[in-house]
């Protein structure tokens, strides 16, 4: 049945692969029926995008001015940052399990609940730091699954400059790629400091060569924190849901 209004709503989802519950945040747009389909969103960090990226709010009105096309949002929350670390990190022991839990339970349990189109690249998998670390890599693995990747401020390592630079299908891939220029010094998850905007513009130059379906890169002037990511979220969003 329609509303008029957006509804968010929750979405549990019993994953073998984590062994464990995953608690989601369902966006539907206003006026969302069964009797048509939607592009699927995937946020990691969800909680995060709700709260600190205003999203709900933005998508509506970015809807409203019609400079998106409605889409289905799921916005998957963490519990707690070593977590995250685990689940979204190159190196995570619970990366590989994360990632088929996207594809292979995620997704499917989407699809049959809500009226989703079925096209890699009508379904957009997002995240800020390491959440868009797991995006591309998922969105590299699957590339029949997902075809659209919203990266703010990715961690890139070697590991991730290879598996982009040996991707044989570019021209599948639609990729949101942007990165603050203070982003010289990153406090990370277990105290550390990186510097992330060199590996960023190693990835850039890998990523224009790759023949990429869309590719927009962008670097922002803010650094590594929500401030950043909140001013460009209506970009990114008009820019990979443009109708």
């Amino acid at each position: 049945m329609a509303s008029s209004q957006r509804i968010v709503e929750d979405f549990i989802l019993s994953s073998r692969f984590l062994k464990a519950e995953i608690k989601a945040i369902i966006y539907l747009p206003p006026n969302y029926s069964p009797l048509y389909t939607y592009p699927l969103v995937i946020a990691q960090d969800g909680r995060d995008y709700f709260n600190l990226g205003r999203m709900a709010g933005l998508t509506d009105q970015l809807i409203e001015q019609k400079q998106i096309m409605p889409p289905v949002i799921c916005a998957i929350p963490y519990e707690n940052v070593k977590q995250r670390w685990h689940r979204y990190h190159p190196e995570g022991n619970e990366q590989e399990a994360y990632i088929k839990c996207l594809v292979f339970e995620l997704l499917p349990k989407l699809k049959s609940t809500y009226a989703l189109d079925d096209l890699a690249h009508s379904r957009t998998l997002m995240g800020d730091s390491l959440g868009g670390t797991v995006s591309l890599v998922t969105a590299l693995r699957f590339p029949h699954t997902f075809g659209q990747v919203i990266m703010q401020s990715p961690y890139v390592n070697e590991r991730i400059i290879q598996q982009a630079s040996a991707y044989p299908n570019a021209e599948k891939l639609a990729i949101y790629h942007t990165i603050g220029l203070q982003e010289t010094e990153v406090k990370t998850t277990w105290e550390q400091y990186e510097d992330f905007l060199t590996p960023n513009r190693a990835l850039h130059r890998v990523l224009s060569s790759q023949g990429l379906a869309k590719y927009q890169y962008e670097e922002l002037e803010g650094n590594h924190t929500w401030k950043t990511w909140q001013q460009d979220l209506g970009h990114a969003l008009t820019t990979m849901l443009n109708p």
